[in-house]
């Protein structure tokens, strides 16, 4: 049986799972929905049990997706609407499979990804529902000086201050393509547009952003920050809760 390839839409609550890359001793996201597959294919006759599961970023402990793009290789007689039912038939509840397609061979969920997109939902109340998606923020955020700031950071720049750790074959140079916040309610939202991400490089972009907004630091700061590598922004890292993977471009 040839080996085939889907291309999977899903969303997920990211609470619970220690990020979405696999690992040996953790729940993680990745390694729910490999186990789920297994499952599927175990109880289906004639089934391979090559599996290559493979996501469009690696979303940190904590963060959430409104739009997660994964492609599965299997060798598998099952269509993907079949495919869809029968894994969120068995997928807990904090993990949804939106969409299944058939994709040609040189489809990569992450290596074909041109931009992605993150939206960073910041709370101006203390709420009872929303704790798990938001950050809630006691002070007044000057949010004009936040939108001035993040003017600053459009563009390509190097973001090894923002970075916690950084990764020999991946540029620490950064294309932000699109960077804007808005009110919505009492909600502020931060939305970021870039080529790729480094490891925490939202979170301290939002957190930074914070400061700017408390009047704490300033728009000279972030230059400085983007000039010479500093340590400062690691100080200031958002929570992941009000993190969300938001879409994919290819």
């Amino acid at each position: 049986m040839k080996a085939k390839k889907f291309k999977i839409y899903l969303e997920y609550n990211g609470t619970n799972y220690a990020g979405w890359q696999k690992q040996k001793n953790a729940k993680t996201i990745q390694g729910v929905l490999i186990d789920t597959i297994k499952d599927i294919f175990n109880k289906s006759k004639g089934e391979n049990k090559y599996i290559d599961l493979q996501g469009s970023g690696r979303t940190d402990k904590g963060v959430h997706a409104y739009m997660q793009v994964a492609h599965l290789e299997c060798e598998t007689m099952l269509a993907p609407e079949i495919l869809k039912f029968k894994m969120n038939d068995l997928l807990p509840s904090d993990i949804n499979i939106l969409e299944i397609e058939k994709t040609h061979n040189k489809f990569h969920a992450r290596h074909s990804a041109i931009s992605r997109e993150y939206i960073y939902r910041i709370s101006k109340r203390r709420t009872a529902f929303e704790k798990k998606f938001v950050w809630w923020i006691k002070d007044n955020l000057d949010v004009i000086k936040m939108k001035y700031a993040a003017d600053i950071l459009k563009g390509m720049h190097d973001f090894q201050s923002f970075a916690d750790k950084t990764d020999e074959d991946l540029s620490t140079k950064v294309l932000i393509e699109e960077i804007g916040i808005t009110e919505t309610g009492n909600l502020i939202l931060i939305k970021i547009k870039a080529s790729h991400y480094l490891w925490k490089m939202v979170r301290r972009i939002v957190g930074v952003l914070v400061e700017v907004g408390r009047n704490n630091l300033t728009e000279k700061d972030i230059r400085r920050f983007l000039g010479t590598k500093s340590d400062e922004p690691a100080k200031f890292t958002a929570p992941p809760s009000g993190l969300f993977l938001a879409k994919v471009e290819y």
